[in-house]
């Protein structure tokens, strides 16, 4: 080939690259934290702290489209394939906004409450995509003392055609319930009982703090309610929204207000380790083909302690009627289904990380803000730039030729100004590109002409692009400075699976809520998976590690009594290693 041929190839190539890669109209993957706009939070605006916030989640499916309502969010969002969603500002919203909300659809029609303490109306829609809401009742009464409904759950059992709502957020209440009557427009009617406690002296991952360290008195809070079998699954977080260990999980009852019976596989749904931390206090719901699904609320805490996002993992009732989440590999990138799943494992799409402790480099720096910070996988450390000007840039050095398939990005809003969420400046505008010698670039990511706040953007490319280096480039950012968490990326490398971890060892704390593991290093993985659970078959609880950290885990999450098997997966940027023998600990 002649050197004028070359060059014409080159730009073909370069040219038809940036027509393939800058939209991807038919993603069919999403990775948590939930990429939609998380709104600009008021509540510290006297302390002069601005952040993004969303918390709480209720996903509804409503006439086989999908609801989200999230803490003080000013609106809800819209979608029909829970992964594009759209913010919708309704007609009428409470003046102070919605908290913790409280949202299902029966029938034709979807019902909204808000947390409170105090008289407040519920709404309803038969039309919630047009934003359409109207009073269903204007005043809810006012329930004794200071109970509530905070974090209200309210439920409609379809076999009976009654109503129930169920509340309570506190260290020092329980969860309560209480049957409604539908015909006087939701009122309470009966008795209001109380039906759960914690019991963190029994159950480790009620105990409060980072990986269950404090002896501060823990929170029960996020009461949902789901009917599977005929039984019914009364839904908890616990023990604090601001750790890593932020959970939920579910007694089990034959009757809607009990009495209930603590599942022995508990927490239902629990992510403490890896880049998104925190699984608690969400709701449980079913999508278009039948299969479940468990939302949460990862934790950020980088302006504010409760600065949080949302997050959604698959869930599951095996043939004992036990109700679990998925939360292996929970922040890395999942297929949405097409069907109904067949085990828990098949929409994880074995896009590996690529980027984790990769050399980056930046336009500039400010301060002490390293540009390292981007790829430790910690969304708590972040790098800024010296400008939030247009061109400013990162870029990351893959130190290998990948098959990358997908980036996200996660701003950080230091030092930010914003209370509102006026369109017609927040919104964020920047690309990304790829090239496999640092000079050449391709653009695979272009989002200069969007007007979409995009804070947490999760782009899959429509085709797998070869690449060493991943660029990112600032077109527009509303706050004063252009920060940024963490840069992932996804995809392949080649050669080896890693091996199985040899070795492992577990040791039962005389403390049983403890156990100690151990196991055996292995050459060039990038993290473990341990996995345990209360059967040999039943291994539904993930605690992923880092391989250039200790080959060890204190694990402060069992329940007094309970018989739990061990295993261990190793993984790295090629994919994950078969799992070892499974160990039984008493």
């Amino acid at each position: 080939m002649n050197l004028s041929l070359k060059k014409i190839s080159l730009m073909i190539f370069f040219l038809s690259a940036i027509y393939c890669y800058a939209q991807n109209p038919n993603q069919k993957t999403y990775c948590n934290p939930i990429d939609i706009n998380y709104r600009y939070n008021w509540e510290q605006i006297n302390d002069k702290i601005s952040y993004r916030s969303g918390a709480d989640p209720v996903i509804v499916n409503h006439k086989g489209e999908y609801f989200l309502f999230v803490t003080i969010s000013g609106g809800y969002w819209h979608s029909k394939d829970l992964l594009h969603w759209k913010f919708i500002e309704p007609n009428k919203w409470p003046m102070e906004d919605i908290c913790a909300p409280a949202a299902l659809s029966v029938r034709d029609t979807l019902y909204l409450f808000q947390s409170t303490f105090q008289q407040r109306p519920i709404f309803f829609s038969t039309d919630p995509e047009s934003g359409k809401l109207k009073f269903f009742n204007r005043w809810l009464p006012l329930l004794p003392d200071t109970i509530g409904p905070w974090d209200p759950a309210i439920f409609h059992d379809d076999e009976t055609d009654r109503w129930f709502m169920y509340w309570g957020s506190s260290n020092v209440f329980p969860i309560y319930g209480s049957e409604l009557d539908h015909s006087k427009q939701l009122v309470y009617t009966g008795e209001i009982k109380k039906l759960l406690y914690l019991y963190p002296e029994k159950h480790g991952w009620e105990r409060f703090g980072p990986n269950h360290t404090s002896t501060r008195k823990p929170f029960i809070e996020g009461a949902w309610m789901t009917k599977h079998n005929k039984k019914y699954y009364l839904q908890y977080a616990a023990p604090g929204t601001e750790y890593n260990v932020y959970a939920n999980g579910t007694y089990v009852g034959s009757n809607p207000l009990g009495p209930f019976e603590y599942a022995p596989n508990n927490p239902i749904s629990y992510k403490p380790g890896g880049f998104m931390t925190g699984a608690g206090h969400g709701n449980t719901f079913q999508d278009n083909f039948g299969n479940y699904w468990n939302t949460g609320t990862p934790w950020i805490a980088i302006n504010w302690n409760f600065e949080r996002r949302i997050a959604m993992f698959p869930a599951f009732f095996d043939k004992d009627d036990l109700m679990y989440a998925n939360t292996r590999f929970g922040d890395f990138p999942h297929y949405l289904p097409t069907a109904k799943l067949k085990n828990k494992d098949e929409l994880f799409a074995g896009w590996m990380l690529l980027s984790y402790k990769k050399p980056a480099t930046a336009s500039s720096v400010q301060d002490t803000f390293k540009v390292s910070n981007v790829t430790d996988e910690n969304p708590r450390s972040f790098w800024v730039a010296k400008s939030n000007k247009r061109g400013e840039w990162l870029m990351i050095d893959l130190k290998n030729n990948y098959d990358v398939r997908a980036v996200q990005i996660h701003f950080a809003d230091y030092k930010s100004n914003i209370y509102d969420n006026d369109t017609s400046y927040v919104y964020t505008k920047y690309k990304f590109y790829s090239s496999l010698d640092g000079k050449i670039w391709q653009t695979i990511v272009d989002l200069s002409k969007e007007k979409q706040d995009r804070p947490n953007g999760y782009f899959e490319l429509p085709a797998s692009v070869k690449a060493r280096y991943i660029k990112y480039e600032n077109v527009y950012m509303p706050t004063p400075n252009l920060a940024v968490s963490d840069i992932r990326v996804f995809g392949n490398g080649r050669g080896s699976f890693p091996q199985t971890p040899a070795g492992l060892k577990v040791f039962r704390d005389s403390d049983e809520r403890n156990a100690f593991i151990t196991w055996n290093k292995v050459d060039g993985a990038v993290g473990y998976n341990v996995l345990w659970g209360i059967g040999k078959d039943k291994l539904y609880q993930t605690y992923q590690v880092w391989a250039d950290g200790e080959a060890k885990l204190e694990l402060r999450a069992l329940t007094v009594g309970q018989d739990y098997y061990f295993a261990i997966e190793s993984f790295n940027e090629v994919g994950v290693s078969k799992i070892s023998e499974v160990l039984h600990i008493k």
